[in-house]
């Protein structure tokens, strides 16, 4: 991982985010490019919720853009980043401002970077989700989800969230960096791996590829959410690693799913990705 974006605003979750960011950007040598999307003034509100684009239009002035840029540079110099305003091998950091909205915004830049780090929404209508659903539904990159609160302690314990799916799959082999400086990482399977793809033994043994260790723990299946949480408790896990929305989204929105349930219901970060 070379390249971690992360929106920025200034609120108290961005900072924590970029916290997070530039943390991990220091174990990965990486760079953390922060972004602070704002609408153009001409623009409708016809985005993925009108009353999330009025009050991202509302919020959305000169002194937030000044606000969230200080932010990023005060976070950065924190963390021992120098600010650079052209790419390089060397890790640093990158500031930019957009204008448009986030799904076509994270459409174009989001697949050129190898990790997103966002903050969990208070709320599935505001604007928080609009910035996630961004970034979940419209580029291929993995996106990091932090909990609002609490202190964060990330990669130590992962959980893989295994359910033989191309979502889960994209993301495991993409975080590969990540767990290569876990001290744990274990696979959990709810239920007969009955599914096409492959089995949970079959991914421990590549992960050995990668020099990463990997303990599988099976569930019945009863109930996936209840188990997957029960067996992250067990492990002590600090991140949980996921495919999104192996349904269509307005689904598991309606019906509910695994998807929608770690990104509202539990407290732990995820990583997770969309195929």
């Amino acid at each position: 991982m070379k390249v971690i974006l992360v929106p920025v605003a200034d609120r108290p979750e961005c900072a924590r985010a970029l916290d997070t960011a530039f943390a991990l950007g220091n174990k990965l040598g990486a760079s953390v490019s922060g972004c602070h999307f704002r609408p153009h003034k001409d623009s409708d509100l016809t985005l993925s919720s009108e009353f999330a684009a009025e009050a991202w239009h509302r919020r959305s002035t000169s002194q937030s853009r000044a606000a969230a840029e200080t932010l990023y540079k005060q976070i950065a110099e924190q963390h021992g980043y120098e600010l650079i305003h052209r790419p390089r091998v060397a890790p640093g950091a990158l500031w930019s401002e957009r204008v448009g909205s986030p799904h076509k915004l994270m459409s174009i830049i989001g697949p050129l970077s190898d990790l997103i780090v966002i903050s969990r929404p208070r709320r599935k209508n505001g604007v928080a989700g609009m910035f996630l659903h961004a970034a979940l539904m419209h580029c291929t990159t993995p996106v990091l989800l932090l909990p609002q609160a609490g202190r964060i302690r990330i990669g130590h314990r992962v959980c893989i969230a295994w359910d033989q799916g191309a979502g889960v799959t994209r993301t495991v082999t993409a975080s590969i960096p990540l767990l290569q400086l876990a001290d744990e990482v274990s696979i959990v399977t709810c239920g007969p791996e009955d599914r096409p793809g492959p089995k949970g033994a079959q991914l421990a043994a590549y992960l050995k590829h990668w020099g990463v260790k990997a303990q599988h723990v099976r569930t019945r299946g009863r109930h996936v959410e209840s188990e997957l949480m029960e067996a992250c408790k067990e492990t002590k896990a600090d991140l949980i690693v996921s495919g999104a929305y192996s349904r269509q989204r307005w689904y598991e929105k309606v019906l509910g799913g695994t998807t929608e349930f770690l990104i509202h219901n539990t407290r732990l970060p995820v990583l997770m990705q969309h195929v």
